[in-house]
């Protein structure tokens, strides 16, 4: 990792290869991870989906998530393996089921839209919440999409702006400009052209148009 990153050494994803190898050929699940993600990026080795497939699998088989999500990526995208979201849902699930939150989030986007499982809201909204609640951003936004649309739980606009106000404090622009649009509609809140303009004003700084418009109509 420090040849990876350059620290404290020169900076040499050729050294890190070889350092990774060693610890992955002694089946090391990190390192067989590491080394899956370089041969994807053709960091240090010429790239090679086939060789990435070969060491996430390694490590996703010693029950090492961060590989099991990867896998699933993989799956999902065709690369160095047959295309298949039954298969990239069984691996987004294995990592997801360990807690892995981008995984979580993955299967729930899975089970909204049916790629590699039944549809089901009600299972998305598990999943979103699962992630949700380890303050991943995508999932507490698409959480509030869920809770505004009654999609897998029972209707509720104030449920949705609670989950809009997470993501927006964390700094998410679309969260921000949702929670603005909240306040100028007084859905889930009570209306207030301030914190509706306050909110705005965050998305709009971050090049959000939307809410860039909406708030020069405001004013």
């Amino acid at each position: 990792m420090c040849y990876l990153k350059g620290e404290d050494v020169e900076q040499s994803c050729t050294e890190a290869v070889n350092w990774f190898r060693k610890a992955a050929e002694q089946g090391d699940a990190k390192a067989q991870n590491a080394l899956g993600v370089c041969y994807g990026n053709g960091q240090g080795v010429s790239q090679s989906y086939t060789e990435s497939v070969k060491w996430f699998r390694k490590a996703a088989e010693q029950r090492y998530a961060k590989a099991q999500f990867n896998l699933g990526v993989i799956y999902a995208k065709g690369q160095g393996v047959k295309q298949s979201y039954t298969e990239s849902a069984e691996w987004f699930r294995k990592a997801a089921e360990q807690g892995y939150a981008q995984a979580q989030f993955n299967l729930g986007n899975f089970y909204y839209s049916g790629l590699g499982v039944e549809p089901s809201y009600t299972e998305a909204v598990k999943w979103f919440r699962k992630a949700a609640d380890q303050e991943l951003v995508q999932a507490q936004v698409n959480l509030a999409l869920c809770y505004r649309d009654g999609q897998g739980v029972e209707q509720s606009y104030t449920e949705a702006a609670k989950w809009y106000r997470k993501a927006a404090e964390q700094g998410d622009a679309d969260a921000q400009y949702r929670l603005g649009l909240c306040y100028v509609l007084g859905k889930g809140v009570e209306q207030s052209d301030a914190m509706a303009r306050f909110w705005l004003r965050q998305a709009a700084m971050k090049g959000y148009v939307k809410a860039a418009e909406l708030l020069e109509s405001l004013e």
